[in-house]
Order: structure tokens, then C-alpha cells, then sequence
């Protein structure tokens, strides 16, 4: 029996990631298609333009999944820094006008070979990775502020500063959630890992009450109705999709708030949709994955035996947690707007090879031997 158990591949080992990820995609090319309908048709003619390159990225997707699974974690060891490396010269390409990519007002994007991607994603990975290998290195002195802290914020710094010039302010919140958890759950001292915020408080005056927009929408977060129809539009039209939506929804392709009324339907404000097509039923259920999902993640963290193994998989569950949390925030509005994909229902090819390939890491702790004594 034991030896049949390992023999089977991680992919399948772990159904309780593979069968919650594999629902939320299917669902999110459903919801692409109908979120995206009326833009599609209005730019290339077609219903599906969306929905079939979301299609195409959920194959993909779950094929680097099922490769990534297949890979010893302990390997990314070897290339932890090599990872991190890559992932700054792709943030800095950003820069590169040649190759750069600009929608929105912001620079995110580079188009590789006619293959658009975007950096700030692989860099949240990266992260990931060199944090795990750094502070389970580093767990004899991981008590001492200048091993345990100073490295770990410094490389933060670098990738949130190339990140925030972008600007991509919501993804910088993303990382340094995901860099404080991991050193906490690593040993940390909380004395250090509370000394930051002296320094942040004159940092986010600077960065939000000095930036125009981004004080535009704090202002907008506390009271949405107050501009309904200008500063207040999105907010107010996903709480009027959830509104409208009930307890079972108007439908699937019946909402209408995807008309031409709530900005990013596909993917900023997919969530929006769903409440409105799939109403409160479809929302818990959609958020119960994501819970299975996230127990799992947890599981997986504490039952690893190797510590780079715990901290690389309590990162990667925080990863997904707080997009999530983000996400479904903005779209209820309890959160001011930023621009967040819902992961693996959202919109995007970059976004979602990156989710999978986090969750392909995740099997494979879950099914690395590690575990023998905990099952």
C-alpha cells in the first residue's frame, strides 16, 4: 500500500488542491466568457475572443502544473537566487521602452516575441522561493536583526521599489504581506518585524496622501456614494451587482452591470459578476473552495518536515490567501480600489501560469516524502 501511494504522481496525490484549483479555473472561463462579452464583441466582433485565450491559458496552465509537481522542491534551493535575479531584470525591463507595454496609465507589461507578460507576477514567486531558502538557511541566526530581518526587507525593497515606479502600488501591499508572514512564521523576532513602522507611516503619506489618485481613492473607499457617477463609478456598480444579484443570481451571461457599466468585468471585477449572475450561492461557493484550498496550503506547511519546505509553502498559501482577501474586498467595498487579480477565475495568462505553477510547487511538498511521519 505504501509503495503504491508513492508511486502515484503529485498531481493526483494532492486532490485537495488539484480539485479546488481545477473547479475555480473552469469556473473562471466560464465567468470570463460571459464577464467579457460585451467588450469582446464590441473590439473584435465575437462573443469569445476573452473566453478562448482564457481557455488556451487554462490548458497551458494546468499542463506547467502538472510539470512543476513533478519537480523536487528542494531543487529550487540550487536556484533561489538565480529566481530572484531574473525576476529584477524583468522588472527592469519594464523600463525598456522598446519592449515595455503601457495600458491604463500604467507600465506593467512587456512583450516578448509577441508574447505580453507581466513581471511584477513572477517576481511575487520569486520572492517566495528566496525567502524560503533564505530563512531556513539562516534559522540558527534567525533571532539576530541583522540575519533574520535586514537581509530579507533589503531584497523586499529592491523588488517593491522597481514595482512601485511602475506604478503597481496594490502588488507591493501583495509582497509585503507575503515578506512579513514568511519571516514571522520563520522565527523573526516581532520586535523586528514591528520596527518598520516608524518609517512607514511618513512613506504612506508620501505615497498615498502625496499622489492625487491614490488619496482619491481612500476618500472613495469611505464614502462611494458621494460621487456615484464620477470618482465613486466602479465601486458603486460592483455593490449594485451584488445588489441585484440575490440570493441565486440573475444567471450566467444575464448580468447586467458587464454591459458597459463596471470597468474590468474580467478581471479586476470578475467577483462583481459573480454576484450578480451567480448570486450569494455561487459567491460561498466559490469562497469555500478557496477555503479548502488555503486548509490544504496549511496542512502542507505544517506536516513538512523540512523547514525550507514549510516556510516555502506557508509563503505560497499566504500568496494566494491575500489576493483573494484583496480582491473579494475591493469588489464588496471594504477595501479601497486596487488592481488585484482574482486568482485562477481572473482574466489573464501570466496571472494564472504563475498561480498554477505556485500550487505545482505546493503538490509536490505535499506529496514529497517529507511528510511520511505526519500522514
Amino acid at each position: 500500500m505504501t509503495t503504491q501511494t508513492h508511486n502515484i504522481h503529485p498531481f493526483f496525490k494532492e486532490k485537495g488542491l488539484l480539485v479546488p484549483v481545477i473547479m475555480l479555473s473552469l469556473i473562471g472561463v466560464v465567468m470570463v466568457c460571459s464577464a467579457s462579452s460585451a467588450i469582446s464583441m464590441e473590439n473584435y466582433n465575437t462573443l469569445y475572443f476573452y473566453m478562448k485565450k482564457q481557455a488556451v491559458f487554462c490548458l497551458i496552465s494546468i499542463c506547467i502544473m502538472f510539470i512543476v509537481a513533478s519537480f523536487p522542491y528542494r531543487l529550487y534551493k540550487n536556484f533561489a537566487y538565480i529566481i530572484l535575479l531574473a525576476a529584477i531584470g524583468l522588472l527592469c525591463s519594464v523600463m525598456v521602452p522598446a519592449i515595455s507595454v503601457t495600458a491604463g496609465g500604467a507600465q506593467r507589461w512587456v512583450n516578448l516575441g509577441g508574447f505580453t507578460f507581466q513581471p511584477s507576477e513572477f517576481a511575487k514567486l520569486a520572492l517566495i522561493i528566496f525567502l524560503g531558502y533564505s530563512l531556513a538557511k539562516k534559522q540558527h541566526m534567525i533571532k539576530d536583526f541583522s540575519v533574520g530581518f535586514i537581509p530579507h526587507i533589503f531584497v523586499f525593497s529592491i523588488i517593491a521599489s522597481l514595482i512601485i515606479i511602475q506604478p503597481d502600488f496594490g502588488t507591493v501591499v501583495v509582497l509585503g504581506l507575503i515578506t512579513w508572514g514568511m519571516m514571522f512564521i520563520a522565527g523573526v523576532r516581532i520586535l523586528h518585524l514591528i520596527s518598520p513602522l516608524p518609517l512607514l507611516v511618513p512613506l504612506a503619506y508620501f505615497l498615498v496622501v502625496k499622489v492625487d489618485y491614490r488619496l482619491e481613492r481612500i476618500l472613495i473607499f469611505l464614502n462611494p456614494w458621494a460621487d456615484p457617477y464620477n470618482t465613486g463609478y466602479q465601486i458603486t456598480h460592483s455593490l449594485k451587482a451584488f445588489g441585484s444579484g440575490g440570493i441565486f443570481g440573475q444567471g450566467i451571461g444575464l448580468g447586467m452591470q458587464k454591459q458597459h457599466y463596471l470597468p474590468e468585468p474580467h478581471t479586476d471585477f470578475i467577483f462583481s459578476i459573480i454576484g450578480e449572475e451567480l448570486g450569494l450561492v455561487g459567491v460561498l461557493f466559490i469562497l469555500i473552495l478557496y477555503l479548502i484550498l488555503l486548509i490544504k496550503g496549511t496542512q502542507i506547511a505544517k506536516n513538512c518536515k523540512n523547514l525550507f519546505g514549510t516556510i516555502m509553502a506557508s509563503g505560497l498559501t499566504i500568496y494566494i490567501g491575500v489576493q483573494v482577501f484583496i480582491n473579494a474586498g475591493v469588489a464588496l467595498g471594504l477595501l479601497p480600489t486596487k488592481g488585484l487579480t482574482l486568482p485562477f477565475i481572473s482574466y489573464g495568462g501570466t496571472s494564472l501560469v504563475i498561480n498554477m505553477t505556485a500550487m505545482g510547487i505546493l503538490m509536490n511538498i505535499g506529496a514529497s516524502k517529507d511528510h511520511e511521519q505526519g500522514v
